[in-house]
């Protein structure tokens, strides 16, 4: 019996983004629309800095915002904003949680409980810096 349960396929919805077909591309994922993109920078001493869009580019300024109510009230609103824009319900925002190296791993437990509880499943853990983002870190 337990044999039997182990053998049945799993399955897991996965968001992919749109593909595109044009002149030289053949069924290529598509570069996402950064409108789309929210990241949220990890820092050390519970510190965490959100922006939308591109940092070269972005849809609204860099802010320091705070766990719990704060940051999933702002997680909600740009996943509404972009849904909004969008037209479409089923395509939210797209957030990049990218932990520093001097963040702990209860920020980044808490980041991913508030992905589940706003209902996010479009998330990424990236370990790259850009100077840039790097900077903005270690601003006070």
């Amino acid at each position: 019996m337990v044999a039997g349960e182990l053998r049945k396929p799993k399955m897991m919805d996965l968001g992919l983004p749109d593909k595109c077909y044009g002149e030289g591309r053949h069924d290529i994922i598509c570069c996402i629309n950064y409108h789309r993109v929210t990241t949220i920078l990890l820092g050390d001493n519970d510190k965490i800095i959100t922006y939308s869009g591109l940092l070269e580019f972005p849809d609204d300024v860099p802010k320091k915002i705070k766990y719990g109510q704060e940051i999933r009230k702002d997680l909600l609103d740009k996943n509404q904003q972009v849904q909004e824009y969008t037209g479409d319900y089923r395509k939210g925002i797209i957030v990049i949680i990218k932990p520093s190296k001097k963040s702990n791993y209860g920020n980044l437990i808490d980041i991913l409980d508030e992905m589940n509880i706003t209902g996010i499943n479009s998330y990424a853990i990236v370990d790259y810096y850009t100077p840039e983002e790097t900077k903005l870190l270690a601003s006070k």
